[in-house]
């Protein structure tokens, strides 16, 4: 098989013993992000708006790596921390995948690493 690990400094460094995402034929699967701010390494969780922003920006940096986009997006999953979170993480999700939807799934869980509020996973397809 090919396959090969992706990396960028643009986005976090794992929190744990993973790849940010790992390329294997013509799928990238992308760890799941949580807010942190990579040139800081602190948690962007100010509200559930800009804790997705800085979600989707380390997602998109990571994809950068991989040669994609958020348009190669296939599949998401969403975790929150509270579900009534979802309005404003909708809000700005809608914003950076405007027209294009990728099937998606979005769970409340009890707790997410560093106690960040949002963390989004994803694989992505090279066309």
């Amino acid at each position: 098989m090919n396959a090969r690990e992706i990396s960028t400094d643009l986005a976090p460094t794992a929190v744990g013993p993973y790849a940010q995402a790992f390329a294997a034929g013509s799928f990238v699967f992308c760890s799941g992000q949580i807010p942190l701010d990579p040139t800081t390494g602190k948690l962007v969780d100010s509200d559930a708006a800009a804790a997705t922003e800085q979600v989707l920006v380390n997602l998109t940096s990571v994809l950068a790596a991989a040669g994609l986009t958020l348009r190669h997006v296939v599949k998401t999953t969403v975790f929150l921390a509270d579900l009534d979170d979802f309005a404003a993480m909708n809000e700005v999700y809608t914003r950076y995948f405007g027209a294009h939807r990728p099937a998606r799934a979005c769970v409340e869980v009890s707790r997410l690493p560093k106690g960040a509020r949002v963390e989004i996973d994803a694989l992505a397809c090279e066309e």
